[in-house]
Order: C-alpha cells, then structure tokens, then sequence
C-alpha cells in the first residue's frame, strides 16, 4: 500500500482525499505509467478500493481494467489484480458489514449494471475465456470467479456469447479435470450458473463427457458422505438431466445409472446423520426421480425404470424404505422416489410387492405403508408420500388391484385374525373418524378398481359386519350411510373432506359399471339424497359436494342399463328436472372443474398439498372429470326417443364390431394358414433340392463304378482272350465235331432270346414315349389318373427288367459252363495220345482251326450284346426313378397346395364382399348418428386407440 499512501499524500494536509478523487488519480497512472511496476502497484490499489467504492471503481476503472487485460497479459500478477477487481465490482457477493449499508436491491441493480457494461463487448467475455486457459493460479482462479458472477447477473446473454465463441464450453470442461481443488471446485459452481435453463449448453457438457468426471469426483469425495463438493455436483447433474431427454437418453446408455447405486448404501447404525448426508442424499434421490419422472417420454422412462431394476437401484432404495433411523424428511422422499421408479412398469411392481419388512412375523411393505397412511399421528408430508406410492404401484397394473381387492373378498379374508391385509386397512381408514383418512383411503381403494370393470363388480360382493348382532351390509351400502350422514359424525379435520373422498370413490367405482349402478340405485334412499344435495342452496364449502353428487347422479343416468323400472333413465331425467332443473344441475356440475384445488390436482400426479385441507381432489378422478362432464350434459337434455335411437344404434353398432372383429379373427386365421403352406412349399422345395442334389451325386458314383466296372471287364477279356488263344494253340486238334455243332446251337439259342429282349426293350420305349405325350397334352384333371397308370406301367416294366435280369444272369451261367465245358475238352485232349494221320489230320485241323475262330467271334458278339443291354436297362431303371417317382409326388403336392390356395382366396374375396357391405351398413347408421348430434368417432381413431392398447399390451408383456 506504500504506492496508495504515496497517492494519498499528494494531497493538502488540511483537505483529505476523497475516494473518487483517489481512484481518478489510480486510473490515470493505469493509463498513462509507462513502467510496468507503477500500472501494476495502481491496479492493486484499485482492487483494495473496489469493495469500499465500488460504485466509483466501477464507473471510473473499468474501461482501464479492460486495457490491462488486453495489453499486459503477459504478467500473470496485474492480471490477476485486474480480474479480482472486476469481480468485486460486478459481484453481490458482499461483506456482511457491506450489505447492513446497501440495500440489497440496490447491491443488485449495481451488479447487473456493471455486467452490462463489460458483456456489451462480446470480445470482453471471449478474452475471458483465454485467460481461463492459463495455468496460473493466479490469473485462472480469478478468472473462473468472474465469469461465475457475469453469468449469476446476466445469464442468458453470458451463456449466447460462449456458445457462439470458438471452443468455449470445451474450456471451461478442462475446469473439472484441474488438480487444485479450489478451481476444480469453483469450476463445478461456474457449470452450475451456465448450464441454467440452456438445452444446447446442457447437451455440449454432456457430451464433453461431464457425467463421467462429476460421478468421479462424487466417488472420490466420499458419495453421500461428502461435502459440500457432492452436493454442487448433484446440482450441476440435475441441470444436465432435467427436462432434457437426450442427455437422459445418453446417461442411460453410458451405464451411469449402475454407478447411481452405491449412493444408496447404507448401514445397520443410520442415527446421527449429518445435515450436508441428509442434503446429499435427498439430492441423490431427486437425481433417480429426475430420470423416471411421469413428465418425461414414456419409452425412456419405462428404459429408465427397467434398468434400475436390473441393476439392482430398486432394490437398495426398499432397504432404505425398510431400514430403521432413516430421517424423516430422507424416508419421505425415499418413498416418492420409490413410486415413480415402480410406476406403470410391471416387474417393478412386481418386485415392491414381493418386499418384506424386517418384523416378525414379516409383513408386506404395502402393508406397512398403508398403516402409516391411516395413521394420524404420522407426518402429514409422510402420509401423502404413501398415497402417492401406493397409486404407482397400482397404475396400469391390473394383477396389483387385483390382489388389492381379493384382500376385502370373503373366500380370502384370514379368519384367524393373525395377520393384517391391505384391505382391511383401507377399510378401517376409509370408516376412521380422522376425514384425511378417510380421504386417503377412498382414493387408494378408488385407485384400485380405476379401468378395471371385472374388479368393480367383485368389489360389490364385500360383506361389512357393522357392530355385533346386526345383519352385515355391502361395502357401497356403507359408504352410502356414511354419506348421508354427513355432519352427524364427529371427525377430526375438514368437515367436507370426508365426504368428498366418499364421492370420487362412488364416482370412479359406479362409472362403466352397470351393474354397481343398478345396485346403487337398488336402495331406495340414494337418489332422493343425491337430488336433496344438490337442490339445497348452501355455503360456498359445500358448493364442491353439490357438484360431485351431481356428478354421481349423471353416471347413474348414463350408465343405467334400464333393469329398474323405477329407476329407468327417462325417470331420473325428469326427477332432475322437477326438483332441481336442468339448467341449475349443469350448473352444480360445473363446480368441480371451476375449483382451484381442482385445477391444482389435474397439474401432475403427485399429491403435493401445503396442508391436510387442501387435499380435495385426485389427478385420475381429474380425468375422469374431464371425461364424464360433457357426456352427462348431453345426457341430460337427450329425450326419450333419442335415448331410444342411441341405445338401438348402439347395439347395431356392436353387433356390427362383433361381426367385424369375427372376420378379422376369421382373416387372422386364414393369414396364418396361408403362411402355414407357404412355409410347407418352401420346405417340400428345400427338400426337392436336397433330394436332386443327392441324385446328381448318386448318378456321378454309378458313373463311377459303371467306369471301374468297363475297366475290370476289358482287363478279364484281355486275360481271357490269352488264356484262350494259348490252350488253343496247344490243344485245338482234339476237338470233336459233336461238341462244335453244340456250342453253335447254344449261341444261336441266346442270339434268339437276345434278339426276343430286344423287342421287349422298344416295346417298353414305345410305352414310355406314349405315357409322355399323354403328360403334356392332358390336363390337370386327368393328371393323376394317368400318373397312376404310368405307375402302374412302370411297376411292370420292374418286374420285366427283373425277369430280363434273372434271365441274363442264366444265360451268363450258361455261358461260363460252356466255357468250363471247353477247358476240359481241352484238357482231355490234352491227355489222350492220338496218333498223327498225315494229310487227313492237317485237313481236320485246319476246320478245327476256322470252326474255332468262328466261335471266338460269335462269343465275343454275344457279351458285347448283353454289356449293351445291361447299360440300356440301367438308363431305363435310372429314368423311370428320376421321371416317375419324383414326378409324380411333386405334381399331387403341387395340386393339393394350389387347390387349398385357390379355396382360400375364394374365402377371401366372400369376406371382403361382406366387409364391404357391413362399412356401407355402419357409415349409414353414423350418418344417422350425426344427424341426431351424436359424437361419432372415426375409424382412424378407433384402429390408432387399437394400436395403442395393442402396443401397451406388448410392452407389458416384454417386461414380463
């Protein structure tokens, strides 16, 4: 400060300085000093003014503090003095002496004022962003604490100039990954601010891969036993994921929400939470809501809700909901995020309600909520956050409310007593004298028939046994009583909440449900205090139970199936219209939907309410509302004669739906039958092909083996011939001509029957050739007469190859006794000793010598004969196996399969001729409909509602 004191002592010792004089002189050596000692001993004079006198710092130095940032960046320290000047002045962050001077409004119009000035130049915040890039911690960490404040006082416009500005985000990422924790830290505060209300931002942070570094930091400072640290990454996580459903969508399928579970682990011992666990916590538990909120897209939140089952998140926050010592306000937000983690996904619930409290004997964790439900002395907060639990737990869930109601059933109730089920304590809350219990009760119970008309009409058989000796009655007649009873009870609470809950139950049970309507109108009583209800003129309190016990009796109107005769809808009409009047009804039935509390109620499913008095209404009963008003005001002025026509059109309408839906099942079926055959054809195909193939090969063997044989057959010959040539040579003499002339009757014998072979060859040919020519000129009908026929031809023609077999086989014995026959000729002439006769022995020899060759000749001509007939018959064989057989099966499947085909389009184009007629049957009647002013709605509407209902079944059954 001696530089300060040296400013200061310039002046008169009998005036002092004042403070703007001061900082003029300071800007003015900032300005003008050429050393850079003397600009940098200024700056920091300025920076220790800037707290005291911030306003004339501001207005004076800025523009000098700006110079320095663009001039003197070369030295870290006046940088630093200048960035923590500029941050004096533009933050609200003040002393507490500071503010007890300023008023705070004014503090923050300063501040704002000041971030005007310097964003005013976007090249100011894009120079800002470079000395963020600085490693010194002198120039970084002042940096960092600046843009945090610009962005606290002007958001919006800070967050525009960095997103335009070249790598911006990506700059302030490199924050997180700094060793020193104090910029590491701030840096998380400094995403906080820009991540604000900036979808674009929010999706360039997550994908500069910020969930992976802020779930390390949580990780590494100890999860919900963390400081301060944790819970500004908790904060700066919900920014990135509330309401963005890409960054929801990306923290999903980068597996972050498995390292959301170890968040949830807690001990045996959980007394002594610290206040920074329990904020810890609670934000981690605001984080999983945030993921599985009902706001969000039903696909990721359904995505969401599975894998939190399968990585066992759901599992760790029931331990926390069963767990003892948990805090108050922790175990409350526990259930809500429980509830919308199970909400309308099925193994979810499921999986609640297989959960067991640690007691003994083990209770069910519904149970053990529903019991502090109807519990006054429990927190109002607590109470609210069962209700809401149980009602996610029973949405869209039909096996839940099922075993909800079974519970109140006679053939399940425990006759023992030993065990408390769910069903007895919504009874025992909905008769309390506490009327918040009665609420909840009502609603829970009203939750558990809501879309479900088969559970609606179970619920009628409930038997109440009132006090002892007394017959029992039906659950409905029950509420009835206690309806009329109004005032009469001393309850605790709201005077009107009791029977609002009783109403909206009545409402939602009574509503598409025929029977339960005939059943309410049964008693005698109801209607005449419906209609007393609502014509009395009462105060402004009870102007809400006028308009719902308008509503009950407008379902009892439209919903009544006309079983009672006193109670027929034309009767109820007038009855409305004597005593109380059509006009003034519409308008009692107004009251509900004009309700604040009504409105409040259909914003989201929660019950979020500041008190117990304001519980009112329910968000399903909101729809149901909604719904139903316009309906019944039709109703209401509807005559008789259109009552008529409606119900007649009504049930042409669903005679018609019936007969549509019976051939669409019929289309379905033949569909499937059709692709039944379609399938069969394409596998007789794949078989065909296989079966060729095998052909193909089995024809390459016999090529084979018909080659080998050729082979074997030639080399015999050749062996043959010169064993034959040599004993001839040796022994031909002592032939003798008897044996000669028998040899050549036996060849011309076989050359007889060859030739006799022959003919029955071409006799066969000619069949053969003949079955064709039928083939190709006959048509399908004669097809398989003739099939069988030329099966029958070819059977023959088998047992005539046979017989031709059998045949050459004894002619080829025959001719191997000849052979052996001539061997031992020769053989005994071999032996014999005959004498030389000269000239008479050459002449015989030389006959021999002919006659032999002869024989040679004619043998060789015979085996050449049956070598060409053994191949002729084994072309045959092989084209009467491949032609017929094949041919035949193939030609009967294809018939078959063409006739089914063809009666199966016939079928069709009878069905569309009478769809045809049906849709020219039903757009009459909607033309009548829309003449008597009924809303009719269109097909398009009703196939997308199918669609819709069919896509949602599919949907639960894959969770299943």
């Amino acid at each position: 400060m001696n530089f300060l004191r040296g400013v200061m002592g310039g002046q008169s010792a009998g005036a002092p300085p004042s403070g703007a004089e001061t900082i003029q002189k300071l800007c003015d050596r900032v300005a003008s000093s050429t050393l850079l000692d003397d600009r940098r001993d200024a700056v920091r004079a300025l920076k220790s003014l800037s707290k005291k006198y911030r306003l004339e710092v501001g207005f004076q130095a800025m523009e000098h503090l700006i110079n320095v940032l663009q001039t003197d960046r070369s030295d870290s320290e006046i940088i630093g003095y200048a960035l923590d000047t500029l941050f004096n002045i533009v933050s609200n962050d003040l002393e507490e002496e500071e503010q007890e001077e300023n008023p705070q409004k004014q503090v923050d119009d300063l501040g704002r004022q000041f971030t005007e000035i310097f964003i005013k130049q976007q090249e100011n915040v894009t120079l800002l962003l470079t000395f963020l890039e600085e490693f010194d911690f002198q120039v970084r960490w002042p940096g960092v604490k600046l843009l945090t404040s610009l962005l606290k006082q002007q958001g919006p416009q800070v967050q525009q100039i960095i997103l335009v500005s070249p790598m911006g985000v990506s700059r302030l990422m490199d924050l997180l990954a700094d060793s020193r924790e104090v910029i590491r830290n701030d840096g998380v505060l400094l995403l906080q601010q820009l991540t604000k209300s900036n979808a674009a931002i929010q999706k360039i942070v997550a994908f500069e891969n910020a969930f992976e570094r802020l779930l390390d930091i949580v990780t590494d400072e100890g999860n919900s036993d963390g400081g301060i640290v944790v819970e500004d990454c908790l904060l700066l996580l919900q920014n990135l994921l509330k309401n963005n459903n890409s960054n929801q969508n990306f923290f999903k399928e980068g597996s972050y929400i498995q390292r959301m579970k170890p968040w949830f682990e807690v001990g045996d011992d959980n007394s002594g939470w610290s206040a920074q666990k329990v904020t810890n916590l609670h934000l981690m538990l605001q984080l999983v809501r945030v993921l599985v909120s009902p706001t969000n897209p039903p696909g990721a939140t359904s995505s969401c809700q599975k894998t939190m089952f399968h990585c066992g998140l759901l599992q760790q926050l029931c331990t926390i909901l069963m767990a003892t010592g948990v805090p108050a306000d922790i175990l409350t937000e526990t259930i809500n995020t429980v509830s919308e983690v199970i909400r309308g996904c099925q193994i979810n619930q499921d999986y609640f309600a297989s959960v067991n409290a640690p007691s003994n004997p083990p209770r069910s964790a519904i149970v053990v909520l529903l019991m502090s439900m109807v519990n006054e002395r429990q927190p109002f907060v607590l109470r609210c956050a069962v209700l809401y639990c149980f009602q996610c737990f029973l949405y869209k869930n039909q096996k839940g409310q099922g075993e909800i109601v079974s519970t109140l059933l006679p053939s399940t109730i425990d006759a023992t007593g030993n065990s408390v089920s769910a069903g007895q304590l919504l009874c025992g809350g909905l008769f309390s004298t506490d009327s918040l219990s009665n609420w909840c009760a009502a609603v829970a119970l009203a939750h558990a028939l809501q879309d479900n008309a088969t559970l609606k009409e179970q619920l009628l058989r409930v038997q109440l046994a009132t006090s002892i000796g007394n017959p029992p009655v039906s659950l409905l007649q029950q509420c009835t009583n206690i309806l009329s009873q109004g005032d009469k009870i001393d309850r605790r609470g709201s005077k009107v909440q009791t029977r609002v809950g009783l109403l909206m139950l009545l409402c939602t049970w009574l509503s598409d449900c025929p029977i339960a309507v005939t059943h309410f109108l049964h008693n005698s009583a109801n209607i005449p205090f419906l209609t007393g209800q609502i014509a009395e003129n009462l105060g402004e309190e009870e102007q809400l139970v006028q308009g719902l016990c308008a509503l009950l009796l407008g379902i009892c109107i439209y919903y009544n199936d006309n079983s009672l005769e006193n109670c027929r809808k034309e009767k109820l009409k007038q009855l409305i219209e004597k005593r109380i009047g059509k006009e003034n009804f519409i308008e009692k039935l107004g009251f509900i939907s004009k309700h604040e509390l009504y409105s409040k109620a259909a914003q989201k499913p929660q019950p979020n309410f500041s008190s117990a008095d304001h519980m009112m209404f329910d968000h399903e009963f909101t729809k149901l509302v909604k719904e139903l008003e316009g309906i019944i005001t039709k109703a209401i002025y509807k005559s008789s004669e259109e009552d008529k026509q409606e119900e007649e059109v009504k049930k042409t309408l669903e005679q018609h739906d019936n007969i549509v839906t019976h051939y669409k099942k019929v289309i379905r079926e033949q569909d499937q039958q059709l692709e039944e055959l379609k399938q069969k054809v394409n596998t007789l195909k794949s078989q065909n092909e296989q079966l060729q193939t095998a052909v193909t090969q089995q024809m390459s063997q016999i090529q084979q083996h018909k080659d080998q044989y050729n082979l074997l057959k030639v080399q015999l010959g050749k062996d043959n011939q010169h064993h034959s040539s040599h004993s001839d040579m040796l022994q031909m003499n002592g032939i003798q001509p008897e044996e000669i002339s028998k040899l050549r009757q036996e060849i011309e014998e076989l050359k007889n029957k060859h030739e006799v072979l022959q003919g029955q060859l071409r006799e066969k040919d000619s069949v053969i050739e003949n079955m064709k020519s039928l083939q190709s000129e006959t048509g399908r009908t004669e097809q398989s007469s003739q099939i069988t026929a030329g099966l029958e031809h070819a059977n023959e023609l088998h047992r005539e190859l046979e017989a031709l077999r059998i045949q050459i086989q004894s002619q080829s014995s025959d001719i191997s006794k000849l052979q052996s026959e001539k061997q031992e000729l020769l053989q005994q002439m071999n032996t014999a000793s005959v004498p030389a006769l000269g000239d008479s022995t050459a002449v015989i020899a030389a006959k021999n010598s002919e006659l032999e060759g002869r024989l040679l000749q004619e043998i060789k001509e015979l085996k050449s004969e049956v070598k060409a007939l053994a191949e002729e018959k084994a072309l045959l064989k092989q084209h009467l196996d491949s032609s017929n057989s094949t041919a035949a099966v193939l030609q009967d499947e294809k018939s078959k399969l063409q006739q089914e085909v063809a009666e199966s389009k016939k079928e069709q184009d009878d069905l569309l001729v009478l769809l045809a007629d049906q849709d020219q049957k039903i757009f009459a009647l909607k033309n009548k409909l829309k003449e008597l002013g009924q809303p009719v709605e269109d097909e398009d509407d009703i196939e997308s509602g199918d669609q819709a209902d069919e896509d949602e079944e599919e949907d639960g059954e894959e969770e299943d």
